[in-house]
């Protein structure tokens, strides 16, 4: 499998794009936020000759779908993702101007909810299954290609660091909870692809990462 990292918006969202040899492609967490991320990502996808198939969030904080209404005007497709978060996306608008930034698109509604367990099968038989990792945000997922031993992390596990907890809807013992849980039990070689920041390692992160007990 084909993997591709955009790093879009002025927060640095990592965003993923996934394919394999059928040219079945799978977006996760659009963060283009200008006309010209939009035209990066668009030119990758039609010289690749790539069919996306399916647009997955990691949680609908702003930074990570502010390309979302771009990716349902081109290709048709709403996000597949968790709906414990739908409120960022609702008032998208009215939570980036708190962070003096203008956007005013409206985010199209979720395409399929998914819960912890679900799979997103594409190409040929490639398996992608969504873990719940609420803690961060109510409606975190991580996104596992245990065919690959990829792990998509978004905001809940970084390199030696763990997501924000200090949002009103944010759980810190939850999001530690779950990392130990439902993360760690990964094989210690599964490579993590966070949301910001370098790749890492569930082995390296159990045994180092500072901010797990």
């Amino acid at each position: 499998m084909e993997l591709k990292i955009f790093v879009f918006n002025p927060i640095e969202v990592n965003s993923y794009l996934l394919w394999d040899e059928t040219g079945e492609a799978v977006l996760i967490d659009c963060g283009c936020f200008s006309a010209n991320e939009e035209e990066t990502l668009k030119r990758f996808i039609a010289d690749n000759k790539l069919q996306l198939k399916h647009y997955l969030n990691t949680h609908l904080h702003f930074d990570h779908i502010f390309g979302s209404p771009f990716i349902y005007a081109e290709y048709g497709l709403g996000a597949e993702a968790s709906d414990g978060d739908w409120h960022w996306a609702g008032n998208i608008a009215e939570r980036v101007a708190r962070f003096g930034i203008r956007y005013d698109k409206k985010i199209p509604q979720l395409q399929r909810v998914l819960h912890n367990g679900d799979e997103i099968v594409f190409g040929n038989n490639r398996k992608i299954t969504a873990i719940a990792v609420p803690g961060h945000s109510p409606g975190s997922l991580a996104y596992y290609v245990e065919q690959e031993g990829w792990l998509f992390s978004g905001d809940a596990l970084f390199c030696n660091s763990i997501g924000r907890t200090d949002f009103p809807d944010s759980n810190h013992h939850d999001l530690i909870s779950n990392i130990k849980n439902r993360l760690f039990t990964l094989p210690a070689e599964t490579i993590v692809y966070p949301g910001h920041g370098p790749k890492t390692t569930i082995g390296y992160e159990s045994n180092y990462n500072m901010y797990i007990e």
